[in-house]
């Protein structure tokens, strides 16, 4: 196979060329949750009610369906024991207190009392741990997330009370449980939430029984759109006639969008960073990890590569949570100081096999941009560019220098699976002593303990690189120009805080 190379030429077109794809950019530099401020050039002239999207055939249940447009709609019918802020913080909904046994294997929920499902049946702690152990079976979407409950029971002496046992301790076990509580696994199961489904399917309708009677819901009725083919959503929102939007415009094979909108960004814990083989070849030494890192140019990832719809990062966890705290002395983006270190180590010349998808052309190129500082300071790069099957095949039988990788945390930002010596995710074999332990505890703790544990296993991460952290990936609500303000999605639930929405 010929070695993979750029020129500074191609590399700037590539990078205008990603830059050009979608609609509005929002400037997040700010806030999250802000809208494009700029003008549209040809402003809609018709007025449409507010209207969402709805697939008929696929199933509504917030934890067994899989339809996107289909699972937006959850949050209007369905609420959770807590939902998950912009901040990585737990917010308690349904739940009114809770406490944890001191070595976090047991917690104990309390549930608001008074609340009832739209078909009238009271919520107790007992129809909250069935649909807990629903969303844990085979099929569920949360089956992953909540693999380490290994029982979710109904007290018998406090009909508003649940214990869930884990197999491991975790101090922030709320944040895993933003999961819609659903009355039984029908297609459209009854929910606690402020809406409730019409009986022909095509519109919802606000609850008067609604439990949170002090918020004032934006909206008596939403219309649905009938769907069947993503390409009929795309057109019925470029036409207007569907209003909102939850999409990830960076997704591998990502549909486009077209018409006047504006975009508003929300934090995800999907993670894009650079893996190494601690195994064998050039990146066996901690030295040669650390000069890589100074080829990532991070920033021109999250702007221009990723288009302003990701944010970089220094650290495996991300920068609007708690956790983030680099050091004074973190490494940075440093062509000057990759070659120094190349000459130093005596790496000029090292050939390295380079790993990325590719079927998803923003990964393609990011790892295009750093392969060319890598070749720049005097590596030889070999870049392969593989189907996802391959690309996984490749990096479970070790067969790389270093790798563009990508995975979804958890909310509570749990780092085993990445990089304990045991994670499914730990392609490059990296081990150092202590480190199982700084993870478990960090893991382990309590939330207002969890920064310092985070701190002292993020210095043995900055010495030792096991991975380059490179960015946060947004998600994306879309919506018609100038008809909403007040949005503040969050992932899960982009009609979070909707009483503070105004729609015109």
């Amino acid at each position: 196979m010929k070695r993979y190379r750029i020129t500074a030429f191609f590399l700037a077109l590539l990078l205008s060329l990603s830059a050009c794809a979608g609609g509005p950019v929002p400037d997040l530099s700010a806030s999250f949750s802000g809208g494009d401020a700029s003008q549209p050039e040809d402003p809609p002239q018709k007025a449409l009610p507010f209207t969402l999207a709805v697939y008929p055939e696929y199933s509504l249940h917030p934890a067994l369906a899989g339809n996107r447009a289909n699972l937006t709609l959850a949050p209007l019918l369905y609420e959770s024991l807590f939902t998950v802020d912009a901040s990585f913080q737990a917010r308690p909904v349904l739940c009114q207190g809770w406490s944890a046994s001191e070595d976090k294997l047991v917690w104990t929920f309390t549930l608001h009392a008074g609340i009832t499902f739209s078909d009238g049946t009271p919520l107790t702690g007992q129809e909250a741990a069935d649909a807990l152990n629903l969303a844990r079976s085979s099929g569920s979407r949360y089956r992953e997330r909540l693999s380490d409950i290994t029982a979710v029971t109904a007290s018998q002496e406090a009909p508003y009370q649940l214990t869930i046992t884990l197999r491991r301790p975790n101090g922030s076990l709320p944040l895993l449980l933003d999961v819609p509580i659903a009355l039984g696994a029908d297609d459209c199961p009854a929910g606690t939430g402020p809406y409730v489904p019409a009986e022909d399917g095509l519109s919802l309708t606000a609850r008067s029984g609604w439990w949170q009677k002090n918020k004032t819901l934006p909206l008596q009725s939403i219309p649905l759109r009938a769907v069947t083919r993503s390409d009929e959503l795309i057109y019925d929102f470029d036409s207007g006639d569907i209003s909102l939007v939850d999409v990830d415009l960076m997704a591998t094979n990502a549909m486009g969008y077209g018409g006047n909108y504006q975009t508003w960004d929300y934090p995800t814990s999907d993670f894009l960073y650079l893996g190494f083989n601690t195994r064998s070849g050039v990146f066996r030494t901690a030295a040669a990890r650390r000069a890589a890192w100074l080829a990532v140019d991070r920033d021109a990832v999250a702007t221009t590569v990723y288009s302003n719809h990701a944010i970089s990062t220094l650290l495996p966890v991300h920068p609007a949570g708690g956790l983030y705290r680099p050091g004074p002395d973190s490494l940075t983006y440093d062509p000057e100081g990759l070659a120094a270190k190349m000459e130093e180590l005596r790496l000029q010349g090292s050939e390295l096999v380079f790993l990325v998808n590719s079927e998803n052309v923003a990964k393609t190129s990011a790892a295009q941009l750093i392969a060319y500082q890598l070749e720049a300071a005097g590596f030889a790069v070999e870049l392969k560019q593989l189907p996802f099957e391959d690309y996984t095949a490749a990096l479970a039988a070790g067969e790389f220098d270093l790798y563009l990788g990508e995975t979804a945390f958890t909310a509570d930002f749990d780092l085993a699976p990445l990089l304990s010596s045991t994670g499914a995710l730990n392609y490059g074999g990296w081990w150092a002593e202590g480190a199982d332990a700084l993870l478990a505890a960090m893991q382990g703790a309590a939330p207002e303990e969890k920064p310092v544990h985070a701190e002292a296993f993020f210095t043995l991460f900055s010495e030792q690189v096991p991975i380059v952290p490179i960015a946060f990936k947004n998600g994306s609500v879309l919506t018609q120009w100038g008809q909403l303000s007040g949005l503040s999605p969050v992932r899960g639930n982009v009609f979070y805080q909707i009483e503070n929405w105004t729609v015109s």
